[in-house]
């Protein structure tokens, strides 16, 4: 086993493997670095919303922190109230109270056991892997390691190529919607918000300033301007050829193939949503044995029909979306961005409406913009990404998705995998595709904690 490892990052992926290392006996005691970065251990940028108007998008039943007990998140929540039921869709900020609760339970054991555990609120600043283990710079420590994981969940947003830099400097473009949303405080100002996106962020940008702000107005534009899907009320039965599907897909894996075989098996079904779900357990090995030029070809045709039908929105989200928009509160556009700068009175917005051929104009108070996750460390200003690449440690992923890595984790260099330096989570995206939900990062976080103490 290691005895000595350390954990990059403070959100739900570096508290879960925190905790799944520390619920398990060992022979001796381990010595743990957790370099939190700041904030609140656990929470991340993905919980650390304090908004109830935030809701998680994945049922309760499904959101436990651990592998082998799903349900944890849905047994802590009846404990505070029986009422709730594992199909409901609760509040982000109660699941981050969750995630806080279970760290702060695994540190006491860690204390109890006679590990020595360092939860260290800094960045690091550098890393050197090596066979036979990693040195970790940070600030004027230098610290070596056995094993070390990056869990550093998705990058910093950085602003649009097309948007200038008055416009930036104005502060009247948001590139961080959650520090935003953290910050924004009740204004009965006529507000006109323009909104780059339409996922999942969007709409609780959305959401929570037209609660804030009652007299604004919202304008959302993204290349389709379409919502994410809706999620029904209760939860669906499986797919009753779900099996056999998987089986299919396995057999012939083109691109081509499995959107024809996804599209019969819609049309033979009630409700295309048991389809999508029943690829879920299936979705990393199905990726894995897509060739380079079929990923591809998915990314640049059949990605954001993918997003907007994999991850969904609950339904009384849908319902609040739908009245903003019947009171002519928000308007959603499609088109192409040309254009952010900074006019007479405020930001303005040049774009191409989809299946036009004029170009447009919009005047806003504010712009947030809200595309979802950045997985792209090529030209990224993240200071330890920054430093692993100019040295060769890591090796970024060809289609922007994170560091290329072996399926179990282990990162690599010059086509050789590193034997004691990992990722977690939404880093793994190019290697993986489904690593950034809970229930695949708490599957990741079982996997090396078992692989680190066994060896």
């Amino acid at each position: 086993m290691f005895r000595r490892v350390a954990i990059i990052g403070g959100g739900a992926g570096g508290a879960t493997l925190l905790s799944e290392l520390l619920e398990r006996p060992t022979p001796q005691p381990l010595h743990l670095d957790w370099y939190t970065g700041g904030g609140t251990p656990g929470r991340g940028i993905a919980y650390g919303t304090r908004s109830e108007r935030h809701l998680l998008n994945v049922r309760a039943a499904s959101m436990g922190m651990f592998a082998n007990r799903p349900s944890g998140f849905l047994e802590y929540m009846q404990k505070r109230d029986p009422n709730i039921s594992g199909t409901d869709f609760l509040p982000r900020c109660w699941y981050g109270e969750y995630l806080e609760t279970e760290t702060v339970a695994a540190l006491a054991r860690a204390k109890s056991n006679g590990h020595d555990v360092r939860v260290i609120p800094y960045a690091v600043d550098a890393m050197v892997p090596e066979n036979d283990g990693v040195t970790i710079f940070q600030g004027e420590t230098t610290t070596r390691v056995e094993a070390a994981v990056l869990a550093l969940g998705t990058l910093p947003p950085r602003p649009l190529p097309q948007v200038h830099d008055a416009v930036l400097a104005s502060g009247r473009y948001v590139t961080q919607p959650w520090s935003l949303l953290a910050e924004a405080k009740p204004d009965t100002q006529a507000h006109h918000v323009v909104v780059i996106g339409l996922g999942l962020t969007a709409v609780d940008v959305i959401i929570e300033l037209a609660a804030l702000w009652p007299n604004a107005r919202f304008t959302a534009i993204s290349r389709h301007g379409r919502l994410p899907e809706v999620h029904q009320a209760s939860a669906s039965l499986p797919f009753e050829d779900g099996d056999e599907l998987i089986e299919t897909m396995r057999d012939a894996p083109d691109i081509r193939t499995w959107m024809h075989l996804l599209r019969d098996a819609i049309e033979h079904t009630d409700d295309w949503r048991r389809v999508i779900d029943c690829l879920r357990p299936h979705t990393q090995a199905l990726w894995q044995l897509l060739p380079h030029g079929d990923r591809g070809r998915f990314l640049r045709h059949a990605r954001s029909i993918w997003e907007r039908s994999r991850h969904r929105l609950p339904l009384q989200i849908a319902q609040s979306i739908t009245a903003l928009e019947q009171e002519g509160r928000l308007q959603r556009l499609s088109g192409h961005l040309h254009s952010v700068m900074l006019g007479e009175h405020g930001p303005r917005i040049q774009y191409l409406p989809r299946l036009e051929s004029q170009e447009r104009v919009l005047d806003a108070d504010l712009v947030v913009q809200s595309i979802g996750l950045d997985n792209d460390i090529r030209g990224t200003q993240h200071t330890l990404l920054q430093q692993l690449i100019t040295n060769g440690h890591i090796r970024p992923d060809p289609f922007g998705l994170g560091i290329q890595a072996a399926p179990d984790g282990r990162l690599l260099h010059d086509g050789n995998a590193w034997p004691r330096f990992y990722a977690i989570g939404s880093m793994l995206r190019g290697t993986l595709w489904e690593s950034t939900a809970m229930p695949e990062i708490r599957q990741q976080a079982r996997q090396l904690a078992e692989r680190w103490l066994a060896e």
